[in-house]
Parts: structure tokens; C-alpha cells; sequence
């Protein structure tokens, strides 16, 4: 075990979380899965497992390779990554595989690897934003200086996922905004923000609804209808989630013994966590939702004490993405909100979301672990260097 956590750098309690939350993801997925595995695949309960666990291993490969490198790098990789992004969104638009009146997926050729763009857009969107608003600190209140450099790049990215993906690109969209008001950005200027969104969203509503592509525009009115109305009850989904926690009750150790993973609909993806409340009770609901927050609160410690400005900016906002993502979903398992798709991140059984997902902690972890050995510089007397600041990568 030491010689395991002498080579994980970075914040110790965010690797803990991440075993946790793995951990949780293994167990409820092998429950969940089952049946729909023996029915699947000839018999065999532990198929899907298998895949998941697959999945997660390869995930800590790409976390741990990630936090290797010293995260300024990522501020280039950033622009890179998001100049692939946008024109993936569009092609993903107009040709991506449609699933439930959605197309939201590429197949990539010949290794046949189906993944959401959106994943990528998400990540490349939230690094690109921390770069930019670390390298206009000395113009950020100025409109056309700062400002209109970092919202152009969010409103374009948003308005290419929202067609298939509302939910993902509200969360982006919202995380965006909290990390240019972190950043010092002028608050009416993220007004303004809001407004030009509305009115976008307005518009594009508008001519969907003149023209044939109205399909996720039923589905985000029946949702919304249903939550207003009250009328949760009446929806298959959220009547199947309040029962497996009605199952759950208060505190009940009964690992692969749900009921309602036979009647939920996607109970290894969008309502996992009620899977975890039925078998372990609302005491394993809170511990998953405290493991998140404390995930917040690390993540927060290390944009204190990050000595440049992209590496916090990059820590805090790629946390706030995943945390809200989080308690979106724990939200619509419990009622709070509409249904909206969101899966549990790290929990939730997926594919190559749940590599980004890893490579994300990856660079947060980076942050942290240049920012200790920073630390370790600064307060020793025999060290002589200075630290590299975020000037450093201009180069690059």
C-alpha cells in the first residue's frame, strides 16, 4: 500500500474519493446489471461488470498519466483540444448516430468506439475558459479585451450541444459562468451573458418549432409539463426511483438485492443512485453525496493555494462541472428536478465518459501536485529556484 501511494501525487483525500466512488460504481453496476446481463449475454451476471470495471481501470491509467504532467501544458493542449471540439460538435450535429431522437454520438473508425463529443467539448471548453481568463487578468474588466475572447468560444460550444443535449450544455454553460465571475470578470458582463443565452435559446426554439426537428423539443416539454404540473407520480421513471428509496429506507446492507433494477429504467446509468439507496439506504445516498462535496471542498483548497492563476481556475472549474453534474443527477432521482439524462459521474455505468471524466480529476490532481512540490520549494532554505508562474507557458 505505501509503495502504491508513494507514486500517486497530488491530494491524497481526492484519490481516497475517487476509490470510493469507484468502488460504489462497481458494486451498484454488478447489481444493477445482472439480470439484463444473464438475459443478454448467455447466461453470464457478469458481463457488463466486467466491461465497467474495464472501463474504470483504464480510467486511473489515464488519471495517472494525467497528473504527471505539469499542468501548464494543459494550457496549450487546452486550445488544441477545443479547436477539434467545435468542428466535432457540428459534424456529431449533422451526421452522429441518432438514439432517442438525439445525435449525440461518433463512432470512430475501424477500433469501432462509439463516444459523446460533448465529452470532449466539455473538457477542452472548461480548460480553454481558465486559460484565457488567467492570461487577461490584466484587461479582465475590459469588454472587448477579455471578455467578449472568453463568451464567444462558451455561447458557439453551447448552442452546438444544446439540439441534442440541453442538460450537458446548461451545466457547461453555468460552469462557465461561475469560473468567469471567479475570474474577476465584470458582473454585468456575465448579465449580459445570460441575456444573449436566453434570447438564443429563444430563437432556436422558435425556428425548431417551424421547421421538422422537433423531437428533443417534445421530450424537454413533456419533462418540463410533467415537473410543473406536479406530476411526478405519473411518470414511469420517477414512480420506479421512489420506490426502490422507499425500499432503501433509512439505513438497509443489502448489496445486490434491489427489487426496482428490474422495473427502472437505465438503473446502471441515469438512476443509479437510487439503486445505492435501495441497497444500502439513505445513509449510503448521503455518503455518496458527501464523497462529491468533499471532492468541491479539495478542489477549492487547491485553487487557494495554486500560485498561478490557470491552475486554480483550471482545479475549481473542472470540480464545479463534475460536482453539479453530481448533484443534478442525486436531484432527479429524488424528485427535485426534471429528468434530465445526466449520469452519475464515476458511479454511473458508461464508456468514454468515463475516461474524460478520469482525465478531468487527472488535471486537477496535476494542479495539486505541482502546487505541493511548489510548496516544498518555497520552504526550504537549500532550494534556490523560484517558481514557475504561468508566464512560464507563453512559449508554448
Amino acid at each position: 500500500m505505501y509503495t502504491i501511494l508513494k507514486h500517486l501525487k497530488g491530494d491524497k483525500v481526492i484519490w481516497f474519493i475517487v476509490v470510493a466512488l469507484s468502488l460504489f460504481s462497481m458494486l451498484a453496476v454488478y447489481s444493477s446489471t445482472g439480470t439484463l446481463a444473464f438475459k443478454q449475454h448467455a447466461g453470464s451476471t457478469e458481463y457488463y461488470f466486467i466491461k465497467h470495471t474495464t472501463l474504470l481501470v483504464l480510467g486511473f491509467g489515464l488519471m495517472y498519466l494525467a497528473h504527471l504532467i505539469n499542468y501548464n501544458y494543459y494550457s496549450r493542449i487546452a486550445q488544441l483540444m477545443l479547436y477539434l471540439a467545435i468542428p466535432l460538435l457540428l459534424f456529431t450535429l449533422l451526421f452522429g448516430n441518432d438514439v432517442n431522437q438525439a445525435k449525440r454520438w461518433l463512432t470512430v473508425p475501424v477500433i469501432n468506439l462509439s463516444f459523446q463529443t460533448s465529452d470532449l467539448a466539455k473538457l477542452a471548453l472548461i480548460m480553454y475558459v481558465a486559460r484565457v481568463l488567467s492570461k487577461k487578468q490584466h484587461v479582465i474588466k475590459s469588454f472587448e479585451r477579455a471578455f467578449l475572447p472568453v463568451s464567444i468560444p462558451v455561447m458557439l460550444v453551447c448552442m452546438l450541444i444544446v439540439p441534442a443535449d440541453l442538460s450537458t450544455a446548461a451545466v457547461l454553460f453555468f460552469t462557465c459562468l461561475i469560473l468567469m465571475f471567479i475570474g474577476r470578470v465584470r458582473v454585468s458582463h456575465i448579465s449580459l451573458s445570460l441575456v444573449v443565452a436566453a434570447l438564443a435559446f429563444i430563437t432556436f426554439l422558435t425556428i425548431a418549432s417551424m421547421t421538422d426537428y422537433q423531437g428533443r423539443m417534445k421530450t424537454w416539454q413533456n419533462r418540463l409539463e410533467n415537473y410543473v404540473a406536479g406530476n411526478t407520480e405519473d411518470t414511469y421513471q420517477m414512480q420506479q426511483s421512489k420506490i426502490a428509496i422507499a425500499n432503501g429506507g433509512m439505513l438497509r446492507v443489502a448489496p445486490g438485492k434491489s427489487v426496482q433494477r428490474n422495473f427502472l429504467p437505465h438503473p446502471y446509468s441515469d438512476f443509479i443512485y437510487a439503486i445505492i439507496i435501495e441497497e444500502y439506504g439513505l445513509l449510503g445516498g448521503i455518503i455518496i453525496m458527501v464523497l462529491y462535496l468533499a471532492f468541491l471542498y479539495r478542489a477549492i483548497k487547491i485553487f487557494v493555494r495554486s500560485p498561478g492563476a490557470f491552475g486554480a481556475l483550471l482545479a475549481v472549474g473542472l470540480s464545479i462541472a463534475l460536482v453539479i453534474q453530481a448533484l443534478m443527477n442525486m436531484s432527479v432521482t429524488v424528485g427535485i428536478l426534471p429528468v434530465t439524462g445526466l449520469t452519475l459521474p464515476l458511479v454511473s455505468m458508461g464508456g468514454t465518459s468515463i475516461w474524460f471524466t478520469s482525465l478531468a480529476i487527472g488535471i486537477i490532481l496535476s494542479v495539486s501536485r505541482y502546487t505541493e512540490e511548489q510548496e516544498i520549494i518555497n520552504s526550504s532554505p537549500t532550494e534556490t529556484g523560484a517558481p514557475v508562474d504561468d508566464a512560464a507557458i507563453a512559449m508554448f
